[in-house]
């Protein structure tokens, strides 16, 4: 799945046929960056990985981090689309709180199947801090809006919604790790609930 991504540094192809040559260099780029990190990857790792020439890498890419950013930003839009589907594939009728354990499950279900995302999306931190805070960001500021749609509705309750969104956001990150990653055979489902449910009861013993 294409998206325009940072456009700003990626000439996306026009035909068929360009767009698997495209795809090729994404997945080859994402496979090394896996492999030797974002730094020891060279173009012409990646351009011998996917089998193309030198001279076809540029015809997409101004140079190796404008793929890089391009990886990211597609990144989220993919997570924000898989969060999307699997809330819209519930129906109409539900609230917040399921929103949010469908949100919690599409996330851990796309991370279990892609656990590269976490190694170039946080790798970001040490090849341009401001990749890094963007991405983080430009999720937080989404998330806000909803939270206080959700407050509007009286589906959540009044606290500082950046705060929420981040909370949020470093719940599903760090869930994500343990369960995803170092745990695939986790049942994400029974996981995606439980998140839910302590947060719904609280859990803190409140003083008699």
């Amino acid at each position: 799945m294409l998206s325009n991504g940072d456009i700003s540094q990626v000439h996306l192809p026009k035909t068929e046929r360009g767009e698997r040559t495209f795809l090729k260099i994404i997945e080859s780029a994402e496979k090394m960056f896996l492999d030797k990190g974002y730094h020891g990857t060279g173009i012409k790792d990646i351009t011998d990985e996917a089998g193309v020439g030198l001279g076809t890498f540029y015809l997409y890419f101004k140079d190796k981090k404008g793929l890089y950013s391009y990886l990211i930003s597609q990144y989220s839009h993919v997570i924000r689309y898989e969060i999307a589907k699997k809330i819209q594939a519930a129906g109409p009728g539900i609230d917040r709180k399921e929103e949010e354990r469908l949100g919690l499950l599409a996330f851990l279900e796309l991370v279990q199947e892609r656990p590269h995302y976490y190694h170039i999306i946080w790798e970001s931190l040490y090849i341009d801090r401001t990749l890094f805070i963007q991405y983080y960001a430009t999720f937080g500021k989404l998330y806000n809006r909803q939270i206080r749609s959700a407050q509007s509705k009286g589906e959540m309750q009044n606290f500082d919604p950046e705060i929420m969104a981040f909370m949020l956001m470093g719940i599903a990150n760090f869930i994500g790790l343990r369960y995803a990653m170092f745990d695939p055979l986790a049942d994400l489902e029974q996981i995606a609930s439980e998140v839910i449910r302590i947060l719904d009861e609280g859990m803190f013993s409140k003083t008699q």
